[in-house]
């Protein structure tokens, strides 16, 4: 169990960064939030397996510190439901994460009070600070930064350089302990579902194709328009008689991006093997979702997919103006002419 001598943390916040065991089913998941829910009422689900928790006001009401807050939510969890969490608290998300990641598995509690956070971010190597993804802290390293206390040394206009604008200046604010993010409540998002029915039964593989290209369109259009990002892509075929075939397919990254899209989707539909099966209709479901704002931008050399996403966003605008059937893909367009 990691434990620190806990003192009050005071200041403009206190946040608690919970994390699930890897692959907890969804269920149990929706239980302990609901045990976080009895601990204050701003609760932040990060899904599939996180939450964030604002203190601040539970602080008061409880009478307790935020480490003996940590130790009442992991006795409830191991109790009622048989999980064990692993808990960080900080003045801000960014530290809480980061601590959270520190305790070793099954659980325990880590807490970082406002004055400890410089010293105790600065000995931590760079990949281990939250936001930092392996391609970033790569190239951080490559250039000799290899603990978040170089990091908060180089200046901002340094690390802009080396992994962006909003990137590079995200990972040196929080390089230094700089996160001025709310815990916004936020219940587990409901999986975003887009629909197609044949009007007769088909065999045509071109038009089944366009089908689900369309589909792709309009779940990358209803996740950006609601700010989120799918962790994984659901396909469900209906045949004739009443037979269905589904399967799930994890992205490689979240991403609300066709591009990303349309790749795991046509993965799943030729997984399929569809021969001569008569199909009356086809569902397309974004699951695991993600606030799309908490996902980080890799860098990316490809000109091509650069061109594509500026090209998505043109069509974003396109649509919101003018209605979602303006524009799209020439494939989807010609199979419905």
């Amino acid at each position: 169990m990691a434990n620190e001598e806990v003192r009050r943390v005071s200041g403009e916040s206190t946040v608690m960064h919970v994390r699930c065991p890897d692959r907890v089913p969804e269920e149990l998941y929706r239980q302990v939030l609901e045990q976080l829910a009895e601990l204050s009422p701003v609760v932040q689900a990060l899904p599939p397996t996180a939450a964030l928790v604002e203190l601040k006001g539970a602080l008061r009401y409880h009478g307790a510190d935020p480490g003996r807050l940590g130790e009442v939510l992991r006795v409830r969890t191991l109790s009622r439901l048989g999980v064990d969490v692993r808990v960080g608290i900080g003045p801000s998300a960014t530290v809480a994460a980061t601590a959270s990641a520190q305790v070793p598995r099954p659980g325990g509690v880590l807490t970082v009070a406002p004055e400890q956070v410089p010293g105790w971010l600065a000995t931590l190597p760079v990949q281990a600070l939250h936001g930092i993804g392996p391609r970033q802290a790569e190239t951080l390293r490559d250039y000799g930064i290899h603990t978040v206390g170089l990091l908060a040394a180089v200046p901002a206009a340094t690390v802009q350089r080396l992994l962006g604008g909003r990137a590079g200046r995200l990972a040196a604010d929080r390089a230094r302990g700089v996160d001025p993010r709310p815990v916004v409540a936020r219940a587990l998002p409901e999986a975003a579902l887009v629909r197609h029915a044949f009007t007769q039964h088909t065999l045509d593989g071109a038009t089944v194709r366009a089908a689900l290209l369309d589909l792709v369109v309009r779940l990358g259009l209803l996740l950006r328009r609601r700010g989120q990002a799918a962790r994984a892509l659901t396909l469900v075929l209906k045949f004739a008689g009443g037979a269905s075939w589904d399967r799930t397919r994890r992205l490689a990254e979240p991403s609300a991006h066709e591009e990303d899209l349309r790749a795991v989707a046509y993965q799943l539909m030729d997984a399929a093997g569809l021969q001569r099966g008569r199909l009356t209709g086809i569902v397309l479901k974004g699951e695991d979702l993600v606030d799309a704002g908490r996902v980080a931008r890799q860098i990316t050399l490809d000109q091509a997919r650069e061109a594509r996403l500026t090209a998505e966003a043109a069509m974003d605008r396109i649509r919101a103006k003018y209605g979602p059937d303006v524009i799209g893909p020439a494939a989807v367009f010609r199979h419905a002419s």
